[in-house]
């Protein structure tokens, strides 16, 4: 939810937090300073995180209101790295967390943690997104730490030499142990895609790694990089992902799909490889199928 107000007569002159208040009295001074820390506030189209930002005549406020559970801390330290060099660095994508800043929300983000860790060893780069999970999907993302690096991963995800491997939970059993699905991509709605004629083209490579209490596990190396490519290709093959309730799956705490491999080759000739570990909920669905 977004509200809206715009700055007229005796709020002209006032700190941005006590505007606020004057202009939406449903939210706490409190509340519209965590929105203002967040980075869930922009005054006339700028975003400010500053709570005296003093206003004036004709500025508009406006801010993102987010759930409560959004509102996490994301920390990374270098322990908790799943890669880094100097580079690159890979960090561990839980679910629920956006990979990116959104309009209403800067802190609590992939991206916003991984700048403040590259701070913290002081590079003045920005971190750059270079490819991201959704906010379902656990696992690794890299993040290039200066613009070559960046402009090397861009490419190599361009031309496909980037080797992603992902674990996902269907319920059944696939009459093959692996498959190919390639059939294009396209947008079917707002935050929906599927199969279509008209699509771009995608492949999918499907391996069965595991079966046990009618549940799969699948591993899915994408050889394209179209949004929500495994997760249609599965609906498409008839085995829609566990908790992908969005593309026909069954109900569960998250959506089984997990990153749990990136592979390429780095600047200097060497490989460059993260693993990430699947979190206590996907490894309890499927707990003698899947090792952690």
């Amino acid at each position: 939810m977004i509200l809206v107000g715009r700055v007229e007569g005796e709020l002209a002159g006032m700190r941005l937090d006590d505007g606020a208040k004057v202009l939406f009295p449903q939210l706490s001074k409190g509340e519209i300073r965590r929105i203002i820390d967040w980075g869930g506030c922009y005054l006339s189209e700028v975003l400010v995180r500053v709570a005296s930002r003093t206003l004036k005549e004709g500025d508009e406020i406006a801010l993102g209101i987010m759930e409560g559970g959004r509102c996490v801390d994301l920390v990374y330290r270098k322990e908790d790295l799943l890669y880094e060099d100097q580079d690159f660095l890979a960090v561990y994508k839980a679910v629920g967390v956006n990979s990116q800043r959104t309009p209403y929300q800067l802190k609590g983000t992939v991206e916003y943690a991984v700048e403040c860790y590259m701070r913290s060893i002081g590079l003045k780069d920005p971190s750059r997104v270079v490819h991201r999970l959704d906010k379902g999907t656990s696992g690794v993302m890299f993040f290039p730490k200066n613009k070559q690096a960046a402009t090397m991963l861009s490419a190599l995800l361009k031309d496909g030499k980037v080797d992603k491997t992902y674990w996902a939970l269907v319920a059944g059993s696939p009459d093959q142990q692996n498959w190919k699905v390639d059939a294009p991509i396209g947008k079917l709605g707002k935050f929906k895609y599927g199969v279509a004629h008209n699509g771009k083209p995608a492949k999918t490579v499907f391996y069965v790694i595991g079966e046990g209490a009618g549940v799969t596990a699948i591993e899915a190396k994408p050889l394209t990089g179209r949004t929500h490519q495994i997760r249609v290709h599965l609906a498409h093959s008839g085995f829609p992902i566990i908790g992908d309730e969005a593309y026909g799956g069954s109900p569960a705490s998250r959506m089984m799909l997990h990153c749990r491999k990136m592979r390429f080759k780095g600047p200097r000739g060497n490989f460059i490889e993260a693993v990430a570990p699947v979190d206590r909920e996907f490894a309890e669905a499927a707990p003698e199928i899947v090792e952690r």
